[in-house]
C-alpha cells in the first residue's frame, strides 16, 4: 500500500521524490530552455532546480529535528505534489528561491524552543527573510513569525524584541553596498515594493482551480485532525504547533497581497499545509480512505497535464 510505503523515511523515497520534481521541472522549463544558448539563462535554472530539491531537504530536517511529524515521508511527498501540481511555480525562479529562504527561517525560529544561542537564531531568521523579500516582497510578512517566536520563546529580554531590527538594518546595508559597487547606483524601494494585485481572474483556470481546490479541501478537512494533535501536546510543544498555523496564516496574506495570482504565490502555503497534512496521513484511523485519497494527490499533477 502507497501508504505504508510512505510511512518511513528511506533514502530511496527521498531519491524518487527528487526524480519525480526533477521531471516536472525539467518538463515546465523545456521550452525555455531548448529556445536559448544563453549559459546564463541554464546556470540560473540549474541553480533554482537545486534550491528546490534543497527545500524538501530542509522541511524534511526542521520536521525530524522539532518532532512536528513522524519518521514518515509524507511531508516531502505531500509538498512536492502540491508544487509540481502548478506550472507557475516551476517557471517562477522568484518564489522557489524566496520559499527556501522562508524555509531556513522557519528552521531557525522553531528551534528557539531549546533556548540555545537565541540572538543568534533570531538574527538568522530575520535574516533570511529579508532575503526572501529581495526575490518577492510579501514574503516580508514573515517576519510576524520571527516576533510570535520570540513571544512564546524569548520574550523575557528586551534585547531580543531589537535584534529582527538590527538583522533587517544589516541586509539594508549589504544589498545597498552592492548595488553601488555593482551597478554605480542605490537600492531603491521602487525596485524593492511589489504592488498589491486582487485580480484573481487566472483563477478561473482549471488548471488553477482544480489543484487549488482540493488543496483548499484536504487542508481544511485535515486542520480539525491538527487542532486535535495540538491540544494533546504537551505545554512544551503547543507553542510549535501555533508557529506553524501562523506561518500558514500569513501564507494565505502573502498570496493575497501577491502582484500576479497566477498559482505561484500559492507556494508558500505549501509547507505548513504539508507538515498539518502529514499528521493527517501518519493517523491509525480511515486506513483505506488515506490510500485512496493519497493515491489520488499522487496522480493529481499528471492528471493536471490533461486538462485543457
Amino acid at each position: 500500500m502507497l501508504t505504508s510505503f510512505f510511512s518511513k523515511s528511506k533514502p530511496v523515497i527521498f531519491l524518487a521524490v527528487a526524480f519525480i520534481m526533477a521531471v516536472f521541472y525539467i518538463s515546465a522549463n523545456f521550452p525555455e530552455l531548448i529556445n536559448t544558448l544563453d549559459l546564463g539563462v541554464w546556470g540560473t535554472k540549474m541553480g533554482v532546480f537545486v534550491c528546490f530539491i534543497l527545500s524538501i531537504t530542509v522541511l524534511d530536517f526542521i520536521a525530524k529535528k522539532n518532532d512536528l511529524t513522524k519518521r514518515s515521508a509524507f511531508k516531502i511527498v505531500i509538498f512536492a505534489v502540491f508544487s509540481v501540481s502548478f506550472l507557475a511555480i516551476l517557471q517562477n525562479n522568484q518564489v522557489i528561491l524566496a520559499n527556501l529562504c522562508i524555509l531556513l527561517a522557519l528552521r531557525r525560529i522553531i528551534s528557539l524552543k531549546s533556548r540555545k544561542d537565541i540572538p543568534k537564531k533570531i538574527f538568522d531568521a530575520t535574516f533570511w527573510i529579508c532575503i526572501a523579500s529581495l526575490f518577492y516582497f510579501w514574503a516580508i510578512l514573515f517576519l510576524f513569525v520571527v516576533f510570535i517566536g520570540i513571544l512564546v520563546h524569548a520574550a523575557n529580554y528586551f534585547k531580543n524584541w531589537l535584534i529582527p531590527l538590527v538583522a533587517f538594518c544589516t541586509v539594508v546595508a549589504l544589498v545597498t553596498s552592492f548595488h553601488i559597487l555593482v551597478y554605480s547606483e542605490f537600492y531603491t524601494w521602487e525596485k524593492w515594493f511589489q504592488e498589491v494585485s486582487f485580480d484573481f481572474s487566472l483563477y478561473q483556470n482549471l488548471q488553477l482551480l482544480i489543484p487549488l481546490s482540493i488543496i483548499i479541501g484536504l487542508g481544511i478537512w485535515t486542520l480539525f485532525y491538527y487542532f486535535g494533535i495540538m491540544q494533546k501536546a504537551s505545554v512544551n510543544s503547543r507553542p510549535t504547533y501555533i508557529l506553524v498555523l501562523f506561518t500558514l496564516a500569513l501564507a494565505i496574506l502573502v498570496a493575497i497581497f501577491s502582484p500576479i495570482k497566477d498559482g505561484s504565490e500559492l507556494i508558500f502555503l505549501f509547507v505548513p499545509l504539508s507538515l498539518i497534512i502529514s499528521n493527517y496521513f501518519e493517523g491509525k484511523k480511515e486506513k483505506i480512505f488515506k490510500e485512496i485519497l493519497l493515491i489520488g494527490l499522487v496522480l493529481m499533477p499528471i492528471l493536471i497535464l490533461f486538462i485543457s
